[in-house]
């Protein structure tokens, strides 16, 4: 372990950073979180453990995508609103240029048939990444068994009895509210100062660090954080000369604030509307953009910029012969007004957080809420392996084994996720090949 401090990085060091995890960032919300944690709490020890979880709790219980939304926070945290704005933006941006590159070459040939075969190598790396951080996230915020069996239940009750995710949230948080009357020690998972963070060495934002100026609460920042996000989105909107995207800015917004629970949880709604309502896509054409959005870095509630892509292509909102540009800017309107509320969420309500960070009577429930979060992550890896593995009704062992193989690489010996992608990407097309 380390004991010294590391250096406050230059911002070309963090801009680089959140570049790179946004070309690398797959495995949905749990790998992503998982990513950030490997490098942020452990290797380069910018957040401490402590911090870094109490962010994740925060985001946990808004709407909208919880992992670029834990982005926005750290970078907020380290560099004020520059640093959140790069950070959020850059953990979007490569996915949202990404995806319509593909996209385009989906509508241009008619099929996904040219990927297929790194699809099928990454999906099951997908699964074991999933599995990973639930282990990893598991093993800091389960500290003691009422932990443990608050992950179990809300893994039971999120697959067996398909509770909605804003309920078990609630629900964990209430139980946590109430425990810490009972027992204090229970949901208290904060790292004793001089431990280095779990064995990490210290950080540079330690437990004990002071909160920085720009993150402390005031009153005439808040409100000029909300004007500024209300005008610009109401500048952007009144840009918008087309009805298709004006329809796309108001959809796409308020699916936003309609997002508790990730991005499935908004599917269904993102489905009717695009679907049913607006006629942008197919159902068909849905289900191959929400392939494309799984194995893509970024949120997977990226699909958005597929269903933004399609529909301004299908509605030609350019003439019928400017494809590319109409979809592209049809993808930009949907990612814009999807991701615009939770900078807002960030910048508005983070000041808050931290000020409630040493706070029991905010911090157990957060705590109870992680515990509850640990089950649903693991709800997700069997998400991802049922679909996975089983195709037709029978087992694929060829996938199960690639996961196998991807866990024992990222848990025995430690190597890194996006090499245990590119490895499977290679594996899945060599198998097309040959």
């Amino acid at each position: 372990m380390n004991n010294n401090t590391p250096e406050k990085p230059s911002f070309y060091q963090f801009f680089i950073y959140w570049l790179k995890l946004g070309f690398i960032s797959f495995g949905g919300p749990a790998g992503q979180i998982s990513m950030m944690h490997q490098e942020l709490v452990e290797k380069r020890r910018w957040i401490s453990e402590h911090r870094f979880l109490h962010a994740l709790n925060y985001t946990m219980v808004l709407p909208g995508p919880e992992a670029q939304q834990l982005a926005t926070y750290i970078g907020w945290l380290m560099f004020g609103v520059r640093g959140g704005i790069v950070a959020g933006v850059l953990f979007v941006l490569p996915s949202l240029f990404i995806l319509s590159a593909l996209t385009w070459i989906y509508l241009s040939y008619g099929s996904v048939n040219e990927v297929s075969g790194i699809l099928y190598g990454i999906k099951p790396a997908v699964t074991a990444i999933v599995l990973f951080a639930a282990y990893r996230i598991g093993s800091k915020a389960l500290p003691n068994s009422t932990l443990k069996i608050l992950a179990v239940l809300a893994f039971v009750a999120i697959f067996q009895f398909e509770i909605a995710f804003p309920y078990i949230v609630l629900t964990a948080a209430l139980i946590g509210y109430i425990g810490a009357k009972i027992s204090t020690k229970t949901f208290t998972t904060s790292a004793h100062h001089g431990e280095g963070g779990f064995g990490y060495g210290p950080a540079l934002i330690d437990d004990d660090t002071p909160i920085p100026e720009h993150a402390k609460f005031n009153w005439s920042r808040l409100i000029s954080f909300a004007v500024v996000g209300v005008f610009l989105g109401l500048v952007v909107m009144s840009l918008l000369e087309n009805t298709v995207l004006r329809d796309m800015g108001e959809f796409f917004t308020k699916a936003a604030l309609v997002t508790f629970g990730g991005a499935y949880a908004v599917l269904p709604y993102i489905y009717q509307g695009g679907v049913d309502h607006y006629q942008w896509l197919t159902a068909a054409q849905m289900m191959d953009g929400l392939a494309l959005g799984e194995t893509t870095p970024g949120p997977l509630i990226m699909v958005v910029a597929f269903v933004g892509f399609v529909g301004a292509t299908v509605k030609e909102v350019f003439g019928p012969d400017t494809m590319l540009m109409s979809g592209f800017v049809g993808a930009s309107v949907a990612t814009f007004f999807t991701f615009l509320p939770s900078f807002l969420f960030i910048f508005l309500g983070g000041p808050g957080v931290e000020a409630t960070r040493g706070d029991l009577k905010f911090s157990a429930p957060l705590s109870a809420v992680t515990a509850a979060v640990v089950g649903v992550i693991v709800n997700l890896a069997v998400f991802f392996a049922l679909a996975t593995w089983i195709q037709n009704n029978q087992f694929d062992w060829i996938s199960i084994a690639i996961t196998v193989a991807a866990f024992i690489a990222l848990f025995r010996y430690k190597i890194g996720i996006m090499t245990v992608i590119a490895i499977s990407a290679g594996i899945g097309l060599g198998l097309s090949i040959f």
